[in-house]
């Protein structure tokens, strides 16, 4: 049996990890998938693969080539979600925010430098033309964190996945003001390089499994009721995040990479071009 450390985050993008472990189809070919949630996002998860803290990650787009750009020994193995991330920009339910432009300036809670909620604050700034300068940021860690952030009037918005985040709007703690999707296929698997070289078989195993269960998710019966129950929302909203969602199951083309990377560039979140056969394995 060889050991797997893979890290996440706890949201429904996930779940298809989960059920696979809990039915042992890892198990069945020798493979022991350690599965550790990270809440913190993104930034995190980069930390853990530059420290050998983890061997796989699910991890942001966004976040995972900025940190690639900055140093970080991982390789890009495919996409897991295929689909935007639709990133819902929340304020303070009781604030006098209404609009978008309304935010011009103020500052927003983020988990950590290098995560998608700071990364996405910048393609916020760009699709209204705002200065990059005019962003300030607070730390907030996780999404309770940011709850804490604007109840207090620390920070003026937050962004983070707008279904994860509905039932604090249900709950009138935040209200949504706008929704503001990636330019990009939102989730990528990634593994540490030197892992991932002396290991390549079982990685690939491990890809053919999961891909299979990506493959027949939506096919799963009563799998809206099964994740309206277990990350407490709504059935209406796990229905539409469902119809809205495609995972993958193909490893990024040349050509769409050099896309990512010029919009990245684009919105300065790296400075200069990566090579697609130094990141794509």
């Amino acid at each position: 049996m060889k050991t797997v450390r893979i890290v996440g985050v706890p949201e429904h993008f996930n779940f298809p990890w989960q059920l696979t472990i809990d039915e042992g189809m890892f198990n069945e070919v020798g493979i022991d998938v350690n599965w550790t949630d990270v809440p913190e996002g993104t930034g995190k998860m980069c930390e853990l693969l530059r420290t050998n803290q983890t061997d796989l990650a699910v991890i942001l787009t966004e976040g995972i080539l900025k940190d690639i750009a900055n140093g970080n020994e991982s390789v890009i193995l495919q996409t897991f979600v295929q689909s935007p991330l639709q990133w819902g920009i929340h304020v303070n339910a009781e604030s006098n925010y209404k609009t978008v432009d309304d935010l011009f300036g103020k500052t927003a809670a983020i988990s950590r430098y290098g995560s998608g909620s700071e990364l996405m604050t910048y393609v916020n700034a760009a699709n209204n033309n705002w200065d990059f300068d005019s962003v300030k940021f607070e730390i907030v860690n996780t999404l309770n964190g940011s709850v804490e952030a604007l109840s207090a009037n620390k920070a003026d918005y937050f962004m983070w996945d707008r279904f994860m985040t509905q039932p604090i709007v249900d709950k009138g703690i935040f209200r949504r003001v706008d929704v503001c999707p990636t330019p990009w296929p939102c989730f990528m698997i990634v593994a540490r390089k030197e892992f991932y070289q002396q290991n390549k078989a079982m990685v690939d195993n491990l890809l053919g499994i999961i891909n299979q269960t990506t493959t027949e998710f939506k096919m799963i019966p009563s799998i809206d009721r099964t994740l309206a129950s277990v990350f407490n929302q709504k059935l209406e909203d796990i229905q539409q995040w469902l119809q809205i969602t495609r995972w993958s199951q193909k490893k990024l083309t040349e050509a769409q990479f050099n896309q990512i990377i010029s919009d990245l560039i684009q919105f300065k979140i790296i400075n200069q071009p990566l090579k697609y056969f130094e990141v794509v394995v």
